[in-house]
């Protein structure tokens, strides 16, 4: 089977795939000080390894990308992929310097066209968010990056003694009649408002239509409240780093 694996600055997922299909996944903290060894400890309590027979990876944390291939090589005994220059991804990158684009942003483009088709845009919620376009053409080329959910939040928080952390959830109103739901209202509304705006403007800047498709940790909560996202597909990162390792078979 296949591993794939999504290394984020916040946070790791893990999916495996028997050909076509996500037969289970994991989403792990991710720790840049972790060594092979105790990832492939980790794998070990989740997994059978030996049914691991590769692995595909695309990693934001670059540090990282020589623990995991430790990983393969003692604990999986599988070859490994790293999406990156001269992978063969079978979408054309246009971009002034393409090895700029991280892998995530790649795959998840990849996965977007080959579900529903060019042209498109993808909003990834994670450390940051993620605006990722593909052109009628079906060409990657370009997009947004914008302050992350939690990031945003956390410095808040850091910022202004008299607030406390609230849970991540939808409040009832919008108008907050505590500071818990003034809180929560910003976080969510504030951020659906963003995501309408960016996609509008990317909308009249490619002069087209283009379907949007909601990924990451917080899409969940963000996607109901905003009016330009059309779909949420949770596990398309993980789908573009299967349709990338076939595609280099």
């Amino acid at each position: 089977m296949l591993l794939a694996v999504d290394v984020g600055n916040t946070q790791t997922v893990l999916g495996l795939y028997r050909d076509e299909e996500l037969v289970d996944h994991f989403r792990l903290a991710t720790d840049r000080s972790r060594t092979g060894d105790e990832l492939g400890v980790t794998l070990a309590a989740l997994l059978d390894l030996e049914d691991v027979d590769g692995i595909c990876l695309a990693t934001t944390v670059p540090a990282l990308q020589r623990e995991w291939e430790r990983v393969a090589e003692r604990w999986a005994r599988a070859p490994l992929l790293a999406v990156g220059p001269g992978v063969k991804t079978g979408i054309p990158i246009r971009y002034d310097d393409p090895r700029e684009v991280g892998p995530d942003r790649i795959v998840n483009a990849v996965a977007a066209k080959e579900r529903y088709g060019a042209p498109c845009i993808v909003v990834d919620f994670g450390t940051s968010t993620n605006f990722d376009i593909v052109s009628p053409e079906g060409d990657y080329v370009g997009g947004v990056l914008a302050p992350g959910i939690e990031i945003s939040m956390d410095a808040l928080f850091a910022r202004a003694a008299r607030l406390v952390k609230v849970d991540f959830v939808a409040p009832p109103t919008v108008i907050g009649k505590t500071t818990v739901g003034g809180l929560q209202s910003g976080l969510v509304y504030g951020f659906a408002g963003q995501v309408d705006g960016i996609v509008a403007k990317i909308r009249a800047e490619l002069g087209v239509e283009a379907q949007t498709v909601a990924t990451g940790g917080l899409a969940d909560l963000i996607a109901p409240h905003a009016h330009t996202l059309d779909r949420i597909d949770p596990h398309l990162t993980l789908e573009g780093l299967r349709l990338v390792w076939f595609r280099n078979a």
